[in-house]
């Protein structure tokens, strides 16, 4: 499986009660399908991974699944701190019918290289899933090596992509240099998609594209096209939305008081993050409305 073009790692929507809202799930995912995006990916970092429980990352998945409904792949979040709730979360993601799992690197401890490596072999030799390896230092606190992205894509056929979310230009030449030949290298940050592209990348799972998806899209077909300008003014515009919701903000509230100016409402997050206060929504609508969304 080769995969090409911007992702979407969907929020996932909350009722008044904290219950998750199916519903506004559903039409969040219909509308980026809409917008062009080549796949959803349920249950990542932006979709509050962390604050669900084992039976309601299942239920998003299942849920996602059908609503996509062959439409794109099914990149379902799948990672956690322990060997053993990844193996179990990605047999759930594939008993789901998820296409392929977004396996983080596990945190809380400081692990060794080896330890890291160790941790994929094993979830890799029990569990006949694809995943990608994602890298999301900011997060983990931890940074994959690149040489240790190619071990694991060289040692195991199960390995089919990579997401780097560190933000770090360098970093990422370095991840295509080594295995783009062999699996997908994908950009978890809004800000570096046409860098990625130019490099040799495949594309994007990027948050952003929760909000501004027909951006995120323009700028892939605009570089794929060779209009380069286009694509350079598409990522100026997603740069800006990407400082604003991402870097300057609490990531999470700032993406759902987006989608909800974009129509789209999706409650507030999970405590503790707490939903943004009256400045920050101006702000937050200023960024939306400069790009000609709302």
């Amino acid at each position: 499986m080769r995969l090409e073009g911007i992702f979407v790692p969907v929020l996932t929507p909350f009722r008044e009660n904290g219950e998750i809202d199916e519903t506004a799930l559903r039409r969040l995912i219909d509308h980026l399908l809409d917008a062009g995006v080549s796949g959803i990916v349920p249950c990542g970092s932006t979709g509050e991974s962390p604050y669900l429980s084992r039976g309601e990352l299942r239920r998003i998945v299942d849920v996602t699944v059908d609503e996509v409904n062959g439409k794109g792949p099914v990149i379902a979040g799948a990672g956690t701190m322990g060997t053993r709730d990844t193996i179990l979360q990605t047999r759930d993601a594939l008993e789901a019918g998820a296409d392929a799992a977004l396996v983080v690197t596990p945190f809380y401890f400081k692990l060794s290289n080896e330890e890291v490596f160790k941790h994929y072999a094993t979830l890799l030799e029990a569990v006949d899933l694809p995943i990608l390896i994602y890298n999301v230092p900011k997060f983990t606190n931890y940074s994959i090596p690149p040489p240790l992205i190619d071990r694991l894509v060289s040692q195991y056929g199960g390995v089919i992509g990579v997401k780097d979310s560190s933000g770090d230009i360098r970093l990422m030449a370095e991840i295509i240099r080594l295995v783009s030949s062999k699996v997908s290298v994908l950009t978890g940050s809004g800000d570096t998609i046409l860098p990625t592209l130019t490099l040799g990348g495949e594309g994007g799972i990027v948050a952003i594209g929760n909000v501004i998806p027909e951006i995120c899209v323009g700028l892939y077909k605009a570089f794929k096209e060779g209009r380069t300008t286009d694509a350079a003014k598409y990522q100026l515009m997603a740069s800006f939305v990407n400082k604003v919701l991402i870097k300057d903000h609490s990531q999470i509230a700032a993406l759902k008081e987006a989608t909800r100016l974009r129509g789209i409402d999706t409650g507030v997050p999970r405590q503790p993050i707490l939903p943004l206060n009256e400045r920050e929504r101006k702000e937050v609508a200023e960024a939306v409305r400069s790009v000609n969304l709302t």
